[in-house]
């Protein structure tokens, strides 16, 4: 089905509320004319294609028209007509998931499927099972952190991967001579993942929840406006790395300044070219030391890096 820019986040959600298990919105002009949208928290939801193609999904009890009747009267409009209908049968979606996922090589890294037999057995290997974590190499964002990574991992520096998903990053500093390696993230799903996968790879990594790093405020709302970075635990890495979005990342500053050690470096991705100068300003304004600036772009999307300044 169709709808406009106006209408289609509003139909979407009466669509979920009537019973359907998943909506998804496409670019109903495409690939006449597609424009991508890259969304995130924070962001102006109303900004959507002029015209969308709705694809719900429904389960085996629901009756597409009755689904659709119900979300229409929620609305007060006449319902939008049905372009088709189809059954999607039983899959083994484990195995649909683990066919898209290829080893992908990436500077001296190879990135291989842990059910994948390594191209080159003898290479700087990363074993990688992501299941529902985010990171499997193939996003740009992913990418230009890990070739970053290997251009500034040393031998025996501490390493923050902030919002870990599946380890792939903190796998990697770890694999490429990093003497300690800690990955942080919100979802105990993923840190679950990544200690999989750091035990698949042989190697020591920590992984905890954001609120382990700190002192006083564990178990608090965290609000940047009052938070004061003198006041965190003594844990100070030589590198921080954070593959997240543009705006968590902007909140993030103060925090992810006050973990950087005093010469640290620090790198920053899930950034769009365009959102690039609200980043820098808002890490300048947290530390006016730390000179940040685009290290990479993969078409739309850049990485972020600097180093802290001697005072």
């Amino acid at each position: 089905m169709l709808a406009e820019a106006e209408s289609a986040e509003a139909l979407s959600d009466a669509l979920l509320e009537a019973g359907a298990l998943s909506v998804s919105l496409e670019d109903a002009d495409a690939p006449l004319d597609e424009t991508p949208i890259f969304a995130e928290p924070g962001d102006d939801p109303g900004r959507l294609w002029r015209l969308n193609r709705l694809r719900v999904l429904l389960g085996p009890d629901c009756t597409p028209g009755d689904v659709l009747a119900a979300a229409s009267r929620a609305l007060d409009r006449s319902a939008p007509a049905i372009a088709a209908v189809r059954s999607v049968g039983d899959q083994d979606w484990v195995r649909c998931s683990q066919a898209q996922f290829a080893p992908l090589k990436i500077g001296r890294l190879w990135i291989v499927p842990s059910w994948v037999e390594p191209p080159d057995p003898t290479a700087l290997n990363v074993r990688l099972d992501p299941g529902l974590a985010f990171g499997t190499g193939a996003h740009p964002s992913t990418s230009l952190c890990l070739r970053w990574l290997q251009a500034h991992v040393e031998p025996g520096i501490r390493v923050l991967d902030y919002g870990c998903g599946s380890g792939i990053l903190a796998i990697a500093a770890a694999r490429l001579g990093a003497g300690s390696v800690t990955g942080v993230d919100i979802d105990p799903l993923a840190r679950r993942t990544a200690l999989e996968n750091s035990r698949r790879n042989a190697v020591e990594a920590d992984y905890t929840a954001p609120e382990a790093l700190r002192s006083e405020h564990a178990g608090r709302r965290f609000d940047s406006r009052r938070f004061d970075t003198r006041r965190f635990d003594t844990r100070r890495f030589d590198i921080v790395i954070a593959n997240i979005l543009a705006n968590p990342l902007i909140v993030l500053a103060p925090v992810l300044v006050g973990l950087l050690d005093e010469r640290g470096s620090i790198a920053l991705a899930g950034v769009l070219a365009h959102q690039a100068g609200a980043l820098i300003d808002a890490y300048r304004s947290a530390d006016p030391r730390l000179d940040l600036a685009v290290w990479d772009r993969d078409g739309d999307w850049v990485c972020l890096a600097g180093r802290r300044a001697s005072t």
